[in-house]
C-alpha cells in the first residue's frame, strides 16, 4: 500500500508540474514577424510598436528586417514558411499590388501564397506644390492645377522617387484621370524628389504625409489634396483628390501607402481568427495609435475578409496603373 500511494503521489506531482509549464511554454512562444524593408522605415516602425502591444496575447514576436528586391525577398520568405500562425510578414501595397505588375517574374503569387490576417494602417499621400511657384501661376487649389495643365499642354512637371514609386504611380493616375500632361521626373529615392520640389527643379509631387509635412508646415510647400478616400486626421484642413477635384473627373481618385499583416497560405481557420483578434486588440490601443500619429498614419483593422478583398481590390487597379505606365523594376 505505502509503494502505491508513492506511486500516486508521483502521478500527482507529474501532473501539476505539466500544468504549469503549459503557460510557460505559451509565455516562451516566439512568433517570427518579417519586415521586407530595412530599419528605420514606416513599416519597421509599425511592426515593432505592434509587436510590444501582442506580446501578452501572442508571446515574444520577434522583427526580423529581410530586405531586398522591392520587399519580394522577405514576402517570399514568409510565403514558403510553415502555416502554423508562427511566421508572419508585414506586407505593404508594393509587395501585394504593385510589384507583381513591376516585377516581370516575382517568386510567390500575392493572392494564392498568403493569408491576409488584418490591414494594419494606411498612410496618405499628399498633392505639394512649391509655394513660390504657385504664387507666380496663380494654383491655389486642386482645380488651378488642373486648369493650369490644360491650358499649358506639355509645360508642367512632376518628381517622385522613382519609376513604379507610389509617388509616380499616383501622378499617373492623376494625369490620367483629370486628363492633363505633365512629364515625370524620377529621382533616387522620396527625399531628393522632395528637395528638387523645394528648390523649384519640379513643379509637383505626389509624396508621403508624413514627409512632407515640415516642409508644408515651414511653408515652403502648399498641400493642394491628400490622396485617400477620407481626409487625414494630421491635416483635416487638407481636401482630398475625389473631394476638390470631383468636377473635374478625379472623384474616384483614392491611392494611399497601405501595410498590413500576412501569413502563410493554408492557415487554419482557428489559428487566422485568434491572430486577428488579437492583433486587431494591439492597434485599438492607445500606445499604438499615439506611435502612428508620428507617422500621419491610422489604424485600420479589418477582418481576415474584408482585408483579402481590399488587397484583390489594390491588385486589380495597380494592374491598369502600373501597365499604363509602361515602368518596370528588372
Amino acid at each position: 500500500m505505502p509503494n502505491r500511494r508513492r506511486r500516486l503521489l508521483n502521478l500527482t506531482v507529474c501532473a501539476s508540474a505539466l500544468a504549469l509549464a503549459a503557460p510557460l511554454r505559451a509565455q516562451s512562444r516566439v512568433v517570427r514577424l518579417v519586415v521586407p524593408y530595412p530599419p528605420g522605415g514606416p513599416l519597421d516602425i509599425a511592426a515593432r510598436a505592434l509587436a510590444e502591444r501582442v506580446k501578452d496575447s501572442l508571446g515574444n514576436v520577434v522583427v526580423e528586417n529581410r530586405p531586398g528586391a522591392g520587399g519580394n525577398l522577405g514576402a517570399d520568405l514568409v510565403a514558403k514558411a510553415a502555416p502554423d500562425g508562427q511566421t508572419l510578414v508585414m506586407g505593404a501595397v508594393a509587395t501585394h499590388a504593385i510589384n507583381p505588375w513591376l516585377y516581370s517574374r516575382i517568386p510567390y503569387d500575392p493572392l494564392r501564397d498568403f493569408t491576409p490576417i488584418t490591414l494594419v494602417a494606411q498612410v496618405p499621400n499628399v498633392l505639394v506644390v512649391n509655394v513660390g511657384w504657385a504664387a507666380r501661376e496663380k494654383v491655389g487649389s486642386l482645380a488651378d492645377l488642373v486648369g493650369h495643365a490644360r491650358r499649358n499642354p506639355g509645360r508642367l512637371n512632376y518628381g517622385s522617387g522613382g519609376n513604379g514609386s507610389a509617388g509616380h504611380l499616383a501622378g499617373e493616375m492623376f494625369k490620367a484621370q483629370a486628363k492633363v500632361f505633365a512629364v515625370h521626373i524620377p529621382f533616387a529615392g522620396a527625399a531628393p524628389a522632395q528637395l528638387a520640389l523645394v528648390g523649384g527643379q519640379v513643379d509637383f509631387n505626389f509624396d508621403n504625409l508624413a514627409a512632407a509635412s515640415a516642409n508644408i508646415r515651414s511653408g515652403r510647400l502648399k498641400a493642394l489634396a491628400v490622396t485617400t478616400a477620407r481626409r487625414s486626421s494630421a491635416m483635416p484642413d487638407v481636401p482630398t483628390v475625389a473631394e476638390a477635384g470631383a468636377a473635374l473627373g478625379l472623384e474616384r481618385f483614392d491611392i494611399s501607402t497601405w501595410f498590413g499583416i500576412f501569413a502563410p497560405a493554408r492557415l487554419p481557420a482557428e489559428t487566422t481568427r485568434s491572430l486577428n483578434k488579437a492583433l486587431v486588440d494591439g492597434l485599438g490601443s492607445p500606445e499604438f495609435k499615439a506611435r502612428m500619429a508620428t507617422l500621419m498614419a491610422e489604424p485600420a483593422p479589418t477582418t481576415p475578409e474584408q482585408f483579402a478583398a481590399f488587397v484583390h481590390a489594390e491588385l486589380t487597379k495597380y494592374e491598369t496603373v502600373v501597365k499604363a505606365t509602361g515602368a518596370r523594376a528588372d
